[in-house]
């Protein structure tokens, strides 16, 4: 009798490992996503863990507030705490002075004992009596084991503290102004070779890239007026993301630009992100959210990256997400707050066609 043969369908599951993130600042996802952080802790529960690394993530601004820059501040300073390479370029003529206004990170009880005066640590070793050194040994406290601390996956960060200096100064920054040049081929060319640091070619991830584009139609820039050509730069961007490891956010202004290319722009984005300023007095606003006066913009989640995946996010949710400050004697960070409001409030019109829908999971 012949033995039986096992059928084999040609659809399997792939068992392959995904590869584990090696890299500080990292952390893996379902199906193989490795994630990357956006800066803000509570926008990345909201988007399920952060941005997934080959993604493109479009901010639009709002031009009565730049509420846009503390998105970018926090996004930016979270990839230099965890020491990874960053490109930021700037409509401004010296956009490195923009890495001044950057946010420091609230260090937690341990790393606020670790980092104490040297002069109080050695206060301490004088303490001991003479007549024990010979037992003990020479109190040598060693200040860089401390000096390397580990840094959390996302961290809050002070707005009023500005980053330390030694972070700034490293060799894995790079800034461009992209005022002058007339067209965009220069500036194709840098991030080229910029992105080819992070290749997807190795299984493991050693470092990764973040790539940080402030007000790209602004009209301070020479190309502007030339929006074919900004929408064939970001296309071509999205490809050389999603085959590196790194991530892109690109703020841009859509008032700027024709109803058409704006929707381009928006279909373009892996993960859609607006922001809107609150107006000062609206009682009708005030009587639905609270905590009104720690409020200083709504954040709407329009799109979220569908990498790794074929589920598709299509799911409206009716919810709110407010852009907070906490205040505090010692703290001014960013805090995000999902408000369940019904979607026929007439309330919505003042901001945008959709800004009571958000598209993502709420917290």
């Amino acid at each position: 009798m012949a033995a039986m043969k096992t059928r084999m369908s040609s659809f399997s599951r792939n068992t392959s490992v995904a590869p584990v993130p090696q890299a500080p600042g990292l952390k893996s996802g379902p199906n193989g996503t490795i994630f990357l952080s956006s800066g803000i802790p509570d926008l990345d529960k909201i988007l399920g863990g952060g941005f997934p690394l080959g993604s493109l993530v479009m901010v639009m601004e709002d031009t009565e507030a730049p509420h846009h820059m503390l998105l970018l501040r926090n996004f930016m300073s979270q990839g230099l705490v965890h020491n990874q390479h960053l490109l930021y370029a700037s409509p401004s003529k010296d956009p490195r002075a923009f890495l001044g206004t950057l946010p420091s990170p609230v260090l937690s009880k341990d790393d606020r004992s670790h980092n104490r005066d040297p002069e109080q640590l050695q206060e301490r070793g004088l303490r001991i009596a003479w007549q024990y050194k010979k037992y003990f040994g020479e109190p040598q406290p060693n200040f860089d084991s401390h000096r390397d601390t580990k840094h959390e996956y996302c961290n809050d960060f002070d707005l009023r503290k500005p980053l330390e200096r030694h972070f700034l100064t490293a060799q894995n920054i790079c800034c461009l102004s992209i005022q002058d040049p007339p067209n965009l081929a220069a500036f194709r060319d840098c991030c080229a070779k910029f992105l080819a640091q992070f290749s997807r070619n190795n299984s493991s991830i050693s470092c990764a890239g973040r790539v940080a584009i402030q007000s790209f139609c602004a009209p301070q820039c020479e190309y502007s007026n030339m929006e074919w050509d900004m929408l064939s730069f970001i296309r071509s961007l999205k490809g050389m993301i999603r085959d590196s490891n790194a991530v892109a956010v690109i703020t841009f202004p859509p008032s700027l630009l024709s109803p058409s290319s704006s929707k381009r722009w928006q279909h373009i984005a892996d993960t859609l992100l607006s922001v809107k300023a609150i107006p000062d007095e609206d009682k009708e606003l005030a009587n639905l959210l609270t905590g009104y006066q720690d409020m200083i913009g709504l954040l709407n989640v329009h799109k979220v990256a569908n990498v790794n995946t074929q589920v598709t996010w299509n799911c409206f949710l009716a919810d709110l997400i407010c852009l907070r400050v906490l205040l505090s004697s010692t703290l001014f960070c960013i805090a995000l707050q999902v408000v369940h409001i019904h979607p026929n409030i007439h309330t919505c019109d003042k901001f945008s066609n959709n800004a009571f829908h958000c598209c993502g999971v709420s917290c």
